[in-house]
């Protein structure tokens, strides 16, 4: 499955787990068909949504060749291989590319961080590396750093870089980078609030959190952009902000796990240090929902 020119929604999938915190691996199949039902243009695993950081490597590998045989080619699988560790990020990445996956999605190093230099090293190691394609993955607020424009611009000509997730939510940022956008190189907003101005500056659609609990209607607000429709995908925007909002009242993923128990499709927990959300936040988040009838 060609995973060069992905346009539409891309899930960020979460990771469901047993009562007893190991992988519900017949869970994760029900969520792949729910989405392959829905129209999701291509499912990302192992991403922060799926909770990778605090799970082993062979959780890693046993995740990814479940879901590779499990989707059977109807869209593109991404798997996040990031790691602080440019070397970890080669083996993971040489890993995945064995099982199956058709991109990965390289996060930037965090906390020993970097110089410019060192950041372009780190992902071009990767992309040197690997034979699939590789999305570069800017999320400062997770991470404590960003690929500065230099990077960007230096990596987009790699001919195994085709794109980059964009999560600063700083249009600032967007509209700099966006100068490197090509046929080869793409960008996805990383933030559910600014699908479209991000679609405005080129982006060819989203890596997404909310479309965990509304697939369909999160591919058809991109591909009513990609067509033309304004009116209709920006109805959908503004629709669901209230409930975006409220998938981030807690840190990511906590608050779509609980978006996803509400709505009875039994995920199950977190692992440590993720926990229970808070009551109040609970609250806030289920009347969203109610109110834009994503809860009866």
């Amino acid at each position: 499955m060609n995973a060069r020119h992905i346009q539409g929604s891309i899930v960020a999938l979460i990771t469901p787990f047993h009562p007893d915190g190991s992988v519900n691996f017949e869970k994760l199949g029900e969520l792949i068909d729910f989405h392959l039902a829905n129209q999701t243009d291509a499912i990302l695993i192992l991403g922060t949504t799926g909770e990778s950081s605090t799970m082993t490597h062979e959780e890693d590998d046993a995740v990814c060749a479940y879901t590779v045989e499990r989707v059977a080619g109807r869209v593109p699988v991404i798997a996040g291989s990031g790691s602080n560790c440019t070397e970890t990020m080669v083996e993971k990445s040489l890993s995945f590319e064995r099982l199956g996956v058709d991109g990965l999605l390289l996060i930037t190093p965090y906390y020993n961080k970097t110089n410019e230099e060192g950041m372009y090293l780190h992902f071009k190691t990767v992309a040197d590396a690997v034979h699939i394609p590789c999305i570069l993955y800017n999320v400062p607020g997770r991470t404590g750093c960003s690929i500065s424009e230099n990077v960007v611009r230096r990596l987009s000509v790699h001919p195994n870089i085709v794109g980059i997730k964009e999560a600063s939510g700083s249009l600032s940022y967007a509209t700099k980078i966006a100068r490197y956008l090509s046929d080869d190189f793409l960008m996805y907003s990383g933030n559910d609030d600014i699908v479209l101005p991000m679609m405005a500056l080129g982006s060819s659609g989203v890596i997404s959190v909310a479309a965990n609990i509304l697939p369909r209607e999160i591919h058809d607000m991109v591909w009513n952009y990609l067509r033309g429709d304004r009116a209709a995908a920006l109805e959908t925007q503004l629709r669901y902000l209230d409930v975006i909002n409220g998938l981030f009242l807690e840190v990511n993923p906590v608050p779509v796990k609980e978006a996803l128990n509400l709505m009875g499709m039994e995920v199950g927990g977190y692992r440590l240090p993720l926990t229970t959300m808070s009551e109040g936040p609970r609250a806030a988040l289920r009347e969203a929902m109610e109110k834009a009838g994503v809860l009866a």
